[in-house]
């Protein structure tokens, strides 16, 4: 983040963590044997006995408009990548708690912080509920491959309070939501069944679709990622049986932005634009650039399948006691607004709160107004809890 002529900023330096006990090597973010991690502290020459750690399970978060905000606001924040700042395509979520692990580690004892605010902004938001909740009441032993993770011998920190920031409740329950259900043979991704073709003209279901036929498209979905983990399982237990357990095996998951709600606004209602958060969803579904087209079976299995991946923030919440604010966009075209209220819903307790900020897409995108407003709700909330020293 640059400096102005009113404000100074620091960068902090590489965070380095030794993992001890790791069966299998992970190559993405090592050097040697040392996972490195790389982090940016934002602040203004106020001192702060407070923190916001901000992490997304790829990519930083720093270049966010909401962070910089956030600092720019007065606050101190830690914006960090995770060993996959690459990209996903060999996540493991579990590692990801074990990276944020450390950078709540780093702030406490290194950087002297006496308290940690967690901020996940959209993907962020399943993972900073999910550290907290294993920090909290860990349940976690194993990878969702079943294999071990460190994570089952490492007491992680818990944090004073997480800040949910216009985010949908878990990379599985995302993807499955996502899935063109008209796929029913992953061999053949291209031969659809045009009853269940949302983008189909021969598909006899239109917008605004029965609720039969949303019910039967998404038992569809669920099936087909159901059938994706069987396969994922198969090959793993291919590759360890022949003795090839370190090796890996990757794959290309087609039909992945074909959720209903995209097309028919009355599902999940909000403000939202016709389309999807990258675009047009009918290109977007077979391009290159929407979720878990390239994958692993150990990545699969960790942070796309309904059945086996771990983190999610519903599931979370049950074990978090800190304050919670919840932020939802009523123009959100990317996290559906059933998921923060299912979070919402999920947390026991009355230290919770969730807030909506009226016409504020995803990114803010052409929306400094709303920006400032998310921003003024997250300030108030923060002053409201005794995190604003």
């Amino acid at each position: 983040m640059p400096a102005n002529s009113t404000e100074k900023y620091t960068r902090s330096p590489y965070l380095v963590v030794q993992r001890d006990h790791a069966v299998r090597k992970d190559v993405y973010g090592t050097i040697g044997d040392k996972v490195v991690l790389h982090a940016q502290l934002l602040r203004g020459e106020r001192d702060s006995d407070t923190c916001v750690v901000a992490m997304h399970p790829i990519g930083s978060p720093g270049y966010l408009p909401m962070f910089s905000g956030i600092a720019r606001a007065g606050h101190h924040v830690i914006a960090c990548d995770t060993r996959y700042s690459n990209g996903d395509s060999a996540l493991i979520m579990e590692n990801v708690l074990l990276d944020l692990g450390a950078v709540v580690k780093d702030a406490k004892e290194r950087l002297g912080y006496e308290r940690v605010l967690l901020a996940g902004w959209s993907g962020g938001g399943s993972l900073m509920m999910g550290y907290q909740a294993e920090a909290e009441k860990p349940v976690i032993t194993q990878t969702g491959a079943g294999e071990y993770t460190p994570l089952a011998d490492t007491q992680l920190i818990p944090a004073d309070a997480v800040m949910i920031l216009a985010a949908h409740r878990s990379r599985h329950h995302l993807l499955t939501d996502f899935l063109d259900a008209s796929i029913i043979d992953e061999s053949r991704p291209h031969d659809r069944d045009p009853s269940l073709n949302l983008y189909s003209p021969e598909n006899p279901n239109q917008p605004p679709y029965s609720a039969e036929f949303v019910t039967a498209y998404r038992a569809a979905q669920r099936a087909r990622n159901r059938r994706i983990t069987a396969y994922a399982q198969e090959r793993l237990s291919d590759l360890k049986s022949s003795g090839r357990e370190n090796e890996e095996h990757c794959f290309v998951v087609h039909g992945t932005m074909a959720d209903p709600r995209w097309i028919d606004r009355s599902l999940d209602p909000n403000d939202r634009e016709p389309g999807s958060y990258l675009g047009d969803p009918r290109l977007v579904n077979d391009g290159p650039s929407a979720l878990a087209r390239y994958t692993t079976t150990r990545s699969w299995l960790s942070q796309w399948s309904f059945d086996t991946a771990q983190i999610d923030a519903v599931d979370a919440a049950t074990r978090v006691t800190v304050p919670v604010l919840l932020l939802e966009n009523s123009k959100d075209d990317a996290c559906p607004p059933s998921h923060p209220k299912a979070i919402f819903d999920a947390l026991p307790g009355d230290s919770k709160q969730l807030t909506v900020v009226e016409g504020a897409n995803h990114y803010y995108s052409g929306q400094k107004e709303h920006l400032q407003s998310a921003l003024g709700h997250l300030g108030r909330w923060m002053n409201e809890n005794g995190f604003a020293r």
